[in-house]
């Protein structure tokens, strides 16, 4: 075993009953982890009770596995990832990583992926997950989210441009290319792409975004703890040829910091990323991203564009997601354009 590893304290830690169905999902559903194979389990002292309701899930499924504790390891916020974090992926198929992020650790994240990318593994990211999502989006029928993300993908694959608003005063336009590459991450994880649990979503880079973005959801990252549910001081965003022009809220500190974040560096303040989401087992925003963009509707970021994955040429050190709510979707093409949502309730079968 790994000298810094600590599968003896996540063995000893107890958590609720009521986690089970998620860590089972996860393991089985999501990730099917067979029991020949080799994971690695990522955790911090916030998250343990959560990674604790796994590891007995691995433990349960025979398989072979090493599980990490961050603090044991290096001083948070990570200035990187710990080297034995890394060298341990090395010899595993699967990842779960279920941390509480802290400000300005993006990099440590990015060094991680790194490796699942090249090595293709099947990876878990539950950043920021709580007690509440293993007992809400957790608990998603996967292969229900699943069917009607690849419903939403086909279509949005024959789509060149998407018209999206909202009650609140969203009104987007924007083009796609095909150039760019669409992906699902439903929930049901594979090593073309990992994907963040709970999943249910369908993301791609737009080529251009034009429009406002009413903002009253959620913002990402960490500012997403600090300020919550945005329904009664929303954030406006105005964005011409993918950058941010302008913002404005009720809330200065939110404007200031959310400024601030996007202008980091010289693409923090670009589209990266557009994806509707599609977690039809999540009936409301909670103050919490990782759950909160797979609500059924659309969320962007801003900064990086995942380019190993969507192909987009450019890069940010930065990536902070907006969610609105009750969205009209319509994806268009030469031949016409097809309303997918109304007042956020989709309008497709699987």
């Amino acid at each position: 075993m790994n000298q810094t590893a600590n599968q003896p304290l996540l063995l000893a830690t107890a958590f609720p009953a009521g986690f089970t169905p998620g860590a089972r999902s996860a393991v089985h559903t999501c990730l099917r982890i067979q029991p020949t194979e080799k994971v690695t389990l990522i955790t911090d002292q916030k998250c343990l009770p959560i990674a604790a309701s796994i590891a007995a899930e691995l433990e349960s499924l025979g398989c072979s596995w090493t599980g990490f504790v961050l603090e044991q390891l290096a001083p948070r916020p990570l200035q990187n990832m710990p080297q034995a974090v890394l060298e341990d992926m090395e010899s595993s198929q699967v990842s779960i990583f279920a941390v509480e992020v802290q400000p300005n650790e993006l990099r440590s994240r990015m060094q991680m992926t790194d490796v699942v990318n090249r090595r293709r593994m099947r990876h878990a990211h539950m950043v920021n997950i709580t007690p509440q999502i293993m007992m809400q989006g957790m608990q998603a029928d996967y292969l229900a989210v699943d069917a009607l993300s690849q419903k939403v993908l086909t279509l949005a694959q024959q789509a060149t441009y998407v018209r999206a608003t909202t009650p609140a005063g969203t009104d987007l336009h924007v083009k796609l290319t095909p150039d760019y590459k669409w992906f699902k991450t439903s929930g049901i994880i594979s090593p073309e792409k990992w994907g963040n649990l709970p999943g249910g979503e369908c993301f791609t880079a737009p080529e251009e975004v034009n429009g406002v973005f009413v903002v009253d959801g959620v913002v990402g990252d960490y500012l997403c703890a600090r300020y919550g549910i945005l329904e009664h001081t929303p954030l406006t965003l105005w964005i011409e040829n993918n950058r941010i022009r302008r913002i404005a809220c009720d809330n200065k500190l939110l404007e200031e910091d959310f400024w601030n974040y996007t202008h980091t560096d010289a693409n923090s303040d670009r589209v990266g990323e557009f994806a509707i989401g599609t977690n039809i087992g999540v009936k409301n925003v909670i103050g919490n991203i990782l759950q909160d963009e797979k609500f059924p509707g659309i969320h962007i970021a801003f900064g990086d564009p995942y380019g190993a994955h969507t192909g987009a040429p450019w890069k940010s050190s930065t990536h902070i997601d907006v969610v609105g709510l009750h969205f009209n979707i319509w994806l268009g093409n030469a031949d016409g354009k097809t309303q997918i949502m109304r007042d956020g309730v989709f309008l497709i079968e699987p």
